[in-house]
């Protein structure tokens, strides 16, 4: 048995990974809730866009996983488990440094790629479904038009000042067809409207997982702490064993 100012350490401990499965939940949650809110934006962002929220999700689940080594190995005072619970943490502040620094990264590499997927699929609206249907559910969520204004749909075949349907957030009975000179035609491009809500969503992974990283380093100190007093008070006993 620990004794002194250990045992405080250990409920100390015991408290930190009840609070760090918590903090796993929070990090499936954020990392599921952005994948969600990236969903039918797949056509206008690179793969590495949905790397990182995947990221955190794994993080989570393995955070919630360590954290049952760190209670189990804190109320058993078991030597092993406490030590497997630190290099776990260990590792899981890196992988959260990372998604942290990976999110702040992410924000600054969005409105070149965007400019290139925005385009690309801008100009091939009328010939692939796919493309239409992403575009059509963008322009309608974000009330946007076009990449940077509804100019941008004359590179897609769009003449006489027309545009899609889902440019506008209401059209005539009388006139089911959207025009840009219409007073209920969206006027913003879209790029701006994806890249904030982009940046947005990484300076949160980024915040969050820099934010709990560091936090966690104390439950290192306590996981450490305890570990070296349980080895002390085996070797004590041994000793007066012999």
């Amino acid at each position: 048995m620990v004794s002194g100012g250990m045992a405080c350490v250990k409920y100390l401990l015991f408290l930190f990974n009840l609070i760090f499965a918590i903090t796993g939940i929070v990090f499936i949650s954020v990392g599921a809730v952005i994948l969600i809110a990236y969903r039918g934006y797949g056509n206008f962002v690179d793969i590495w866009v949905f790397a990182v929220p995947v990221l955190m999700i794994v993080v989570g689940v393995v955070v919630f996983v360590t954290s049952f080594f760190g209670c189990c190995g804190a109320v058993k005072e078991n030597h092993c488990m406490i030590i497997t619970f630190s290099v776990l943490l260990l590792l899981i502040f890196a992988l959260e440094l990372g998604a942290g620094i990976a999110g702040y990264m992410m924000s600054n590499k969005v409105d070149k790629m965007l400019e290139k997927c925005m385009n690309d699929t801008l100009q091939a609206y009328i010939s692939r479904e796919d493309y239409r249907q992403s575009w059509d559910i963008m322009q309608y969520d974000l009330q946007c038009c076009g990449v940077n204004s509804p100019a941008d749909w004359l590179k897609a075949g769009f003449a006489n000042n027309k545009l899609p349907h889902s440019c506008c957030t209401e059209l005539p009975k009388n006139n089911p067809e959207c025009d840009m000179n219409d007073i209920k035609s969206n006027t913003e491009g879209c790029k701006k409207q994806l890249r904030n809500k982009i940046q947005d969503n990484g300076i949160i992974l980024g915040g969050v997982g820099i934010g709990v990283a560091l936090v966690q380093l104390i439950g290192v100190i306590f996981a450490c702490c305890l570990a070296r007093s349980i080895r002390r008070e085996y070797e004590t006993v041994e000793t007066t064993a012999h």
